[in-house]
């Protein structure tokens, strides 16, 4: 596949074809040069928006809930859409009172004291996984691992049986992104739908019958007062299942592709050069596989001498954040011992990613996986994109394994 790099005025940040097929960072370097606040043109029947392209601009803007809100969408998907159903229920689409005391309610059972068993869970699932590809010499890296280490982990905490799962990752994949042309939004909204239906069945169940996962703590649990309809955990349940698996999941992919491109980082990996955490937040910025995140304007600002009006919608771009040459020391080299590094890919301020503890966990265990049982790998096929205007990565990676014979005695 040939990728190209745009001119400015033809580039157009809400058709998912444009980050599949051209090569954005010059356009994203002459964004924060030259107009860190952009207007991308309506096209094809979607409305216009603004563009944040710099660090600070965007960390300005996540700290504003003033004159920005989530609560009408917070991807383009559903900015552009005309607003999103779940708005003041879904913890990502919530502000104010509500979204604080539902954050405090999911944050019972995703904090590091909580989660120190589901840690463990995932460090003996990441390392047979590994070791078994390592063992047959290689896999499709994406399909294979990557793709059942978060969902294994997200799947236990909501308590989705095993033979759920497939159904689910596949529904999760097609809600916000696709692996192919074919896929338009009429299949990404049938597959939302399919999740939120499949939620609304289990939160009976729990209602009948409670456990010990984080739908029955949910059905539990009440806000001033008022008991969470099952609408409003349906809604969360949804919202954890698709962040729970995209962002590991990507990452961890990207990584792979990273490492395997750069024998230089991954021999500083394999060696104890550098501190697993340092690498972790690398791989994160590097992959940054959540491109954007959105707000609506609901007082008027100025901004870079622009002004913003209530109605209109900005995005913040993770994508250019992440490589800003005004806040990172040569932002466009791969760096495991980079430090500091306070990347934006878990967001900030009120809505930081509620997941950041896991996922680091999850994509912290693969790379010290990778280190343990491998002394190298390679691709050995062409690595696919997924189409989205949303996140970014691959669906497919495959990659052959040398063995690191000492590691693949180990015994958990």
């Amino acid at each position: 596949m040939t990728v190209t790099t745009p001119a400015l005025d033809v580039v157009d940040l809400g058709d998912p074809a444009t980050f599949a097929d051209h090569d954005l960072d010059a356009f994203w370097r002459t964004l924060r040069d030259s107009h860190p606040v952009y207007w991308n043109p309506p096209a094809d029947g979607r409305r216009g928006f603004w563009v944040l392209s710099r660090y600070d601009d965007i960390m300005a803007a996540y700290r504003d809930d003033v004159h920005f809100t989530s609560e009408r969408g917070n991807v383009l998907v559903t900015l552009l859409g005309g607003g999103d159903a779940g708005a003041g229920r879904m913890l990502a689409v919530t502000d104010g009172h509500r979204h604080h005391e539902l954050r405090k309610i999911l944050q019972r059972v995703l904090s590091p004291r909580v989660l120190s068993e589901v840690a463990a869970a995932v460090r003996v699932n990441t390392r047979q996984l590994i070791r078994e590809a390592v063992g047959a010499g290689g896999c499709d890296f994406a399909e294979q691992i990557a793709s059942r280490i978060p969902m294994t982990t997200i799947s236990n905490l909501l308590g989705v049986p095993e033979q759920d799962r497939d159904h689910l990752l596949a529904q999760t994949k097609a809600a916000l992104s696709s692996d192919g042309e074919d896929v338009d939004e009429v299949d990404s909204e049938m597959a939302r739908n399919e999740i939120l239906l499949y939620f609304m069945d289990m939160v009976e169940e729990r209602r009948e019958s409670p456990g010990d996962d984080v739908i029955s703590m949910l059905v539990a649990s009440s806000i001033d007062g008022v008991p969470l309809s099952d609408e409003d955990i349906v809604l969360n349940c949804y919202s954890l299942i698709i962040g729970g698996d995209e962002t590991s999941r990507l990452t961890m992919i990207d990584g792979v592709h990273t490492l395997a491109a750069r024998p230089e980082q991954w021999r500083r990996l394999k060696h104890g050069e550098v501190a697993i955490d340092t690498a972790v937040d690398e791989v994160l910025r590097w992959a940054s596989p959540t491109m954007h995140f959105g707000r609506s304007v609901v007082r008027e600002t100025e901004l870079h001498g622009v002004r913003l009006r209530p109605g209109e919608i900005v995005t913040l771009w993770h994508a250019s954040g992440n490589r800003d040459e005004r806040i990172f020391d040569r932002p466009g080299t791969f760096d495991l011992g980079r430090t500091p590094n306070k990347h934006l890919a878990f967001g900030y301020g009120p809505h930081f990613c509620i997941g950041s503890y896991l996922a680091k966990v999850e994509i912290a265990e693969l790379l010290m996986a990778l280190r343990d049982f491998t002394t190298g790998f390679e691709m050995t096929g062409e690595a696919l994109r997924i189409r989205s205007n949303f996140l970014t990565g691959f669906s497919s990676l495959p990659v052959r394994f040398q063995p690191d014979h000492s590691g693949m005695k180990e015994v958990d």
